[in-house]
């Protein structure tokens, strides 16, 4: 089923990093700092489903070091937190990040294949290709360089998705006169052989609700790039700029036409860290709450980790040093970030206060009114086709989007006032995917 959906509303998901998405701010007071918490994400998933979101969408990491932010270093492996969510909601989307590069495709497609089959067609998946060597440490292997981490991506995808497409739609008869269970004239075998991987199946579960579960990527390197054309039906991305967010839209959505899809087919949405008060007074207040928190140096490891650098002895007071990207770090980050520090002349600590605080995200502080027009702004100037929320901190900052801009964007009709369908597909606007083999 197509589910179109009016292409002047936005799309709105919320990035769940319990502890905050601020390096400190599991310290503002109400602030969630048990990451493990069942209850507190279910509150989380739930205040998401009140505001009619698209998704909630978990981060995740094998720990490879503890003296980054040590707010990451706790947290529940996210397919089996989707199952414990997708019993106990009913409209929210639901996305897990997995890595393609540490771990089998056959275990992934049933992981995400069952949270799908549970919430009724909620699931997504967040592909990442994991760049930290000490990751690969977790499970004795070497890290594959950074195109080769794209290939064994791009054959995983195809693997997971041949296994999701075993059985067309009607495949269970279960017809009790005749005593024939299954239609086996609608079983596909995948008998995958490749460079990487040599995949037999079938999956042991029927088609999914929604066709397929929603494929998500936020790589932004050209490799990043190319793979997002081919797969990715949301394309997560870190922008600081509207020219250059519009630049990337208008790039993205070629890429995916030449790679043989529909451009409407891939929702590119930007990360969005709001500081939201009910006044431009209030809205000051909290962000300056917010900055005094942040430690002189207190993010250069993690900022390490993420772009492949040892940031720890550059001058926080010199200039932003000339950092090309690396086979370890995150590229995207980095450009962007290298790209504003050009643009504003900032020096080294701005650099890394911006980091510490929104995580480079695209930070917007003030009223419900103000952070509206802006989020419409970038969606009618096709620099997005919507966000996902970076939060400083939960429950109360997400609360706050939740319940002050959510339905200003609703009053101004850009934004849905409830749910027209069941599945994720539904909430983006995406078609069902048609089974390769179904007649008809």
């Amino acid at each position: 089923m197509d589910v179109k959906t009016d292409p002047a509303q936005l799309h709105l998901g919320v990035f769940v990093a319990a502890a905050g998405n601020h390096v400190a701010g599991w310290r503002i007071p109400g602030a969630l700092t048990d990451t493990e918490d069942f209850g507190a994400l279910l509150d989380i998933a739930r205040v998401a489903e009140r505001g009619r979101l698209d998704f909630v969408f978990f981060a995740d990491s094998p720990v490879s070091s503890v003296k980054g932010n040590p707010t990451f270093i706790f947290g529940l492996e996210p397919t089996t937190l989707l199952g414990a969510l997708a019993a106990t909601t009913s409209r929210i989307g639901l996305i897990a990040t997995v890595s393609s590069t540490f771990t089998e495709p056959y275990n992934l497609a049933r992981a995400i294949g069952t949270v799908d089959r549970i919430s009724g067609g909620r699931a997504g998946w967040n592909v990442v290709t994991t760049g930290q060597p000490g990751v690969a440490e977790n499970f004795g292997r070497e890290l594959p360089r950074h195109e080769l981490r794209y290939q064994i991506a791009d054959e995983y995808l195809k693997v997971v998705k041949g296994l999701w497409d075993s059985w067309e739609s009607g495949a269970r008869v279960a017809d009790k006169a005749t005593g024939r269970f299954i239609d086996e004239s609608k079983l596909h075998v995948l008998n995958h052989v490749g460079d990487h991987y040599s995949v037999r199946g079938p999956l042991g579960l029927s088609r999914s609700p929604q066709g397929q579960p929603v494929i998500v990527q936020a790589g932004s390197s050209g490799s990043g790039q190319a793979f997002a054309a081919k797969h990715a039906e949301v394309i997560f991305t870190v922008q600081q700029d509207i020219d250059d967010a519009k630049a990337f839209y208008a790039g993205m959505k070629q890429q995916v036409a030449a790679a043989g899809r529909d451009p409407d087919h891939a929702r590119i949405l930007c990360g969005l860290y709001p500081v939201v008060g009910r006044t431009e007074q209030e809205a000051r207040a909290r962000f300056e709450e917010l900055a005094a928190l942040i430690e002189p140096g207190s993010a250069l490891v993690t900022m390490s980790e993420r772009f492949g650098f040892d940031l720890t002895q550059i001058p926080l007071d010199g200039p932003v040093p000339d950092l090309k990207p690396t086979e370890t770090g995150q590229r995207s980050f980095l450009e962007v970030l290298c790209a504003k520090a050009r643009k504003e002349g900032l020096r080294f600590k701005d650099i890394h206060d911006l980091f510490a605080l929104s995580r480079g995200y695209l930070l917007l502080q003030g009223t419900p009114e103000t952070i509206a027009d802006t989020m419409e702004e970038w969606v009618r100037e096709r620099a997005c086709d919507g966000y996902i929320l970076i939060p400083p901190f939960f429950p109360g900052a997400f609360t706050d989007f939740v319940d002050l801009v959510v339905p200003e964007l609703q009053r101004r009709g850009s934004f849905r006032a409830d749910y027209r369908g069941d599945t994720l597909r539904s909430h983006l606007g995406l078609p069902e995917p048609a089974h390769p083999h179904a007649m008809g």
